[in-house]
């Protein structure tokens, strides 16, 4: 099966609306608004793509993984016109399993579908953290919203996480299924200490997670090793409905 993306844990990355606004300092040198910059876009409000776009999901073959709104946010405010279009794509497209990753997960309850009870088994639904205050606010918010998988994107890390229990008064193992973590990339690219990565792999490795590094960070990545060991785990039941392609 062919593959349209560049991301190392996702087949597929699919943008029915792109445009975004920075709500935190994890935002502050978003690879977005460098893409914008490259095609000649200058406005960063949300806008809806293309109809065929839009429909990208319904030509892909199963089973396969998607990695949802790469350059917005799937519960975006000014995607609220649309969402429900996108929704039913999902639906209807049961053998791919959706990534929707936000930095905005106090919006999400309000936003999902008639039917989602408490969650659709295709749809995993995760948080980007990328300092303490954001895994102490986000973190509560993510346990809130009824889903069948959660995970955690721990990126771009600037700063020192604590993602135990006492320092976020939540328990991972209760609802978190995959940890996903990496520097900050890019020409602007903030310095990501190792020891921050070891931090967040120690927990998760304390609470069975699986864990994948995404990079160390800095203006090339500066790799995906860490003390001699290349992080690529993914959850079971992930790798069952890609078609056990995931290791």
């Amino acid at each position: 099966m062919a593959r349209n993306s560049g991301i190392e844990w996702t087949d597929h990355t699919w943008n029915p609306w792109y445009g975004c606004l920075k709500v935190s300092t994890g935002c502050v040198n978003c690879y977005m608004y460098r893409e914008f910059q490259r095609f000649g876009l200058k406005n960063p409000n949300v806008c809806r793509r293309s109809k065929t776009t839009f429909n990208d999901p319904m030509k892909w073959e199963g089973p396969a993984t998607v990695f949802a709104c790469s350059w917005s946010d799937w519960f975006h405010g000014q995607a609220d016109a649309w969402r429900d279009e996108a929704w039913e794509i999902i639906r209807r497209t049961p053998t791919l399993t959706y990534l929707l990753l936000t930095k905005r997960p106090e919006m999400a309850v309000k936003r999902l579908p008639h039917d989602w009870g408490q969650g659709w088994q295709n749809v995993w639904i995760g948080t980007s953290i990328e300092d303490q205050a954001s895994a102490r606010a986000r973190l509560r918010r993510l346990a809130e919203i009824p889903a069948q998988h959660r995970f955690l994107s721990v990126e771009p890390l600037i700063a020192p996480v604590d993602l135990s229990t006492a320092a976020t008064a939540v328990d991972l193992r209760q609802f978190v299924q995959w940890i996903i973590c990496g520097g900050e990339t890019g020409p602007r690219a903030r310095t990501c200490d190792l020891q921050w990565i070891r931090t967040v792999r120690d927990t998760a490795v304390a609470a069975a997670i699986p864990f994948f590094v995404k990079s160390h960070g800095g203006h090339d990545g500066n790799g995906r090793a860490l003390d001699g060991i290349t992080w690529s785990e993914f959850p079971e039941d992930l790798c069952r409905r890609a078609g056990g392609r995931c290791y």
